[in-house]
């Protein structure tokens, strides 16, 4: 008997309890992330499209093909699984400290701050914009981090719906943002002289991040949650590798380090000081 190629797909779309647990444990390999059973029709979702570009008949196979290393296949399933979902100025309260509490003592000596899951990168351009209005002549960098090379590519870009400006307070946007004309209507960009302050870089925080150097502060916000104990130790003791001494390590409200690591002092809620 025939079956329609959108039989098969239908078919297709059916992930069993089976084939999920295959990428849950892939994911969790590789990023350390813990995907629940509630996101099984996610996952379902974002591969379906993988497997109907191949014309593969199961999510099995298309688990095989992953396995095989195929071109670039590994990392567009690494993209397409990963959680993005970001913001300008997310939980400013974060930036306030920064602002009001670390830049001040800062010395003239070079700083670098550290966005370890910068996503599509607003997170990193919040910062430089905060480095930029309050730094003075101070000589500082951003670095972004992201597991993902598909979204580091539009942080790169610095290219924005005009809807994603709504959260950036008036006297950043008017300074730091280009609002696009023409065919980039409806669209905005960061600034060039914020855009060169910053170097997005694909890592995986569970490796060894040392080429990446010493940071004054670092950002894993609302990143944790994702990860079980033995992965938060891990992903945290080996950041803290690359904070220097006294340096703030910042992660989201809904987070906490309690029994993670031992060698950090609480400043106020979620912002931690290396000891």
């Amino acid at each position: 008997m025939l079956v329609s190629s959108e039989s098969v797909y239908m078919e297709v779309l059916n992930l069993s309890d089976k084939e999920f647990s295959l990428f849950q444990n892939m994911i969790y390999d590789i990023a350390g992330i813990n995907l629940s059973a509630n996101k099984k029709a996610l996952v379902s979702s974002r591969l379906a499209k993988r497997v109907k570009h191949y014309g593969l008949r199961s999510y099995s196979q298309y688990f095989e093909l992953l396995k095989s290393k195929l071109h670039n296949e590994h990392q567009i399933a690494i993209d397409l699984l990963t959680t993005h979902e970001t913001f300008f100025f997310r939980e400013p309260k974060h930036f306030e400290f920064l602002r009001d509490r670390i830049i001040p003592n800062w010395n003239q000596s070079s700083h670098k701050v550290w966005s370890a899951a910068s996503s599509s990168g607003e997170e990193a351009y919040t910062l430089a914009m905060i480095l930029a209005a309050h730094a003075n002549n101070k000589n500082w960098e951003i670095v972004g981090t992201d597991i993902s090379t598909q979204i580091l590519e539009r942080a790169r870009s610095g290219h924005y719906a005009i809807e994603r400006a709504d959260n950036i307070p008036k006297q950043y946007l008017s300074k730091y943002c280009l609002k696009g004309i023409g065919q980039q209507q409806g669209t905005f960009i960061i600034a060039p002289e914020i855009r060169k302050q910053v170097q997005f870089i694909h890592a995986n925080l569970k490796d060894n991040l040392g080429h990446l150097g010493s940071f004054d502060v670092i950002f894993l916000r609302n990143v944790l949650i994702y990860f079980d104990v033995k992965t938060k130790q891990q992903v945290v003791s080996q950041l803290l590798k690359q904070l220097k001494p006294n340096g703030y390590f910042i992660v989201g409200h809904s987070e906490s380090l309690n029994g993670v690591v031992d060698n950090l002092r609480a400043v106020v809620p979620s912002v931690y000081q290396k000891l």
